[in-house]
């Protein structure tokens, strides 16, 4: 165990693990090159089969791929940053950058939604008949094909590794896939009826789909940067493993968390009994600190040890259910 020189106790993950971890945010960046490289191909090919088809549906999906551009590259600059380690001027390091990026592409889904359901509506004013049809779906659902597999890779590795960011592009691209799979059947359904109208029909249902994904990012970017606390599956853990040292006298308090991107923050106030030596106290602490971090991954801890008899140290705020004698 290290010595601590106060009863303030907190620890950074400064250790190798830490190391590694940043590392594997290094990592993280080649998937934003090939979010990059998928969306210029897409936008390419759907560009093209709206140049063949003239269908309002299709230019509405390439606007959407469009969007995807610009957020992939927001994604590539964020994971740089948030790959960063901690210095002098950020000492929790830079993992809020994954939070204002999911903010952006959040953002541009949501003008992606607002330009495909314009687009529609203009297509219900004045319907247009369609050409080459074939030629032009078989194009769509060949970008379909790419954009679901690079969705698919990115949603797994978001999640593997807590990357807000990469989740945020596997969601935008799913969103993209079902805007495809849904124009292509508007399509279909326009080339066996003749009913122009479904075209933008379908438009504006898919306008209102990407609508309401472009608000769940935002709302989980401003629930990150306004250190939203962790989700109560989390607390439950963690209030369980403090619980598990009340047989031994220990009682806690004034329980706080909060994360930024895969990095996870606890801080508690530790009591014990006030004829404990220092030494003891000590002890107790690194025994809660490392069960703590073995049950949550990218962890820090930050604990302050407190006379339980002492009624000064029950007057500090508490959130949670954590004033718990």
């Amino acid at each position: 165990m290290g010595r601590k020189q106060c009863a303030i106790r907190h620890s950074l993950p400064t250790t190798r693990p830490e190391e590694n971890a940043l590392l594997e945010r290094r990592r993280l960046t080649r998937y934003a090159w090939l979010t990059i490289a998928t969306a210029v191909l897409i936008i390419t090919l759907k560009a093209g089969a709206f140049w063949l088809t003239g269908s309002v549906g299709l230019l509405s999906d390439a606007l959407e791929s469009g969007i995807n551009l610009a957020s992939a590259l927001m994604a590539l600059f964020a994971l740089t940053i948030a790959a960063r380690p901690p210095d002098e001027d950020h000492p929790y390091g830079h993992d809020k950058a994954e939070y204002f990026a999911g903010g952006v592409v959040g953002t541009l889904v949501v003008i992606a939604a607002i330009t495909v359901a314009v687009t529609a509506v203009r297509g219900l004013l004045d319907p247009q008949p369609f050409q080459q049809i074939g030629f032009g779906l078989f194009i769509v659902m060949l970008a379909t094909l790419g954009n679901y597999a690079t969705a698919r890779i990115l949603l797994k590795t978001g999640q593997q590794y807590d990357s807000m960011t990469l989740e945020a592009e596997a969601r935008h691209l799913m969103a993209d896939v079902w805007t495809s799979v849904a124009v292509v059947l508007g399509i279909g359904v326009v080339a066996l009826t003749g009913w122009y109208i479904f075209d933008p029909l379908i438009a504006l249902a898919v306008a209102a789909h990407i609508l309401r994904s472009g608000l769940k990012l935002v709302s989980k970017a401003v629930g990150g940067l306004m250190d939203e606390s962790l989700p109560p599956a989390e607390i439950a853990r963690v209030e369980r493993i403090l619980d598990s040292y009340r047989e031994q006298g220990v009682a806690y308090h004034a329980l706080r968390s909060r994360r930024s991107g895969a990095r996870r923050f606890v801080s508690v106030h530790i009591q014990v009994p006030g004829a404990w030596t220092v030494q003891q106290g000590h002890t107790m602490l690194e025994l809660i600190e490392a069960d703590l971090r073995r049950e949550l991954p990218a962890l820090s801890v930050f604990t302050h040890l407190e006379p339980l008899e002492d009624p000064v140290s029950w007057q500090d705020i508490t959130l949670h259910r954590s004033d718990k004698a």
